[in-house]
């Protein structure tokens, strides 16, 4: 396979891209070997909402368990998918950008990430006072008038792609990550 910034650990090809690009395969494996890849797909994080707003959540964080590879894991292992299928074609990559700053009002939400049948969704914007926090791969956290963080996992894909934002005291509380809420 070609595409990205590649590297090598023991019998594994690693593929890294760090904007939009495309994963080429050219070749399959053979009876003794494998049609599958492992992969770790992460979104872009959403921004916080401005005068102590709430923080933007992280774009979801999807991965898979190692198997492909035999001995590289993204995340806790029992924690991730299975590997997933491969054939000779080529898969565009796309590469989510964080949400853009604000110089009012709530946050923004992430843009999404994505391989193949594999879509990690860009994080939830902050809450302001004048607006709620948004949902996304992580939610986005709340603030005083609005002190409801966004909902994470959204939409919903198992295992979770991320967690809620935090509930807002008077300044604003922290966006959801990918092992906790905010």
């Amino acid at each position: 396979a070609t595409g990205g910034t590649t590297t090598t650990s023991g019998n594994s090809k690693i593929h890294s891209f760090t904007g939009d690009g495309n994963f080429v395969v050219s070749a399959v494996g053979n009876s003794c070997g494998s049609e599958t890849v492992d992969y770790l797909v992460i979104a872009g994080g959403g921004s916080g909402g401005v005068d102590a707003g709430g923080g933007g959540g992280a774009g979801g964080y999807r991965f898979s368990d190692g198997t492909a590879s035999e001995s590289y894991c993204a995340g806790p292992s029992p924690l991730g998918a299975s590997a997933l299928p491969v054939s000779v074609t080529t898969y565009p990559i796309t590469v989510g950008a964080g949400g853009a700053p604000v110089t009012s009002g709530g946050g923004n939400v992430g843009s999404n990430s994505v391989f193949s049948t594999i879509t990690s969704t860009g994080g939830g914007g902050g809450a302001t006072g004048t607006a709620g926090a948004d949902a996304g791969g992580s939610g986005g956290g709340g603030k005083a008038n609005n002190p409801t963080g966004g909902a994470g996992n959204t939409p919903p894909v198992s295992p979770p792609q991320g967690n809620p934002g935090g509930n807002g005291p008077a300044s604003g509380a922290g966006g959801g990550g990918a092992g906790a809420t905010g």
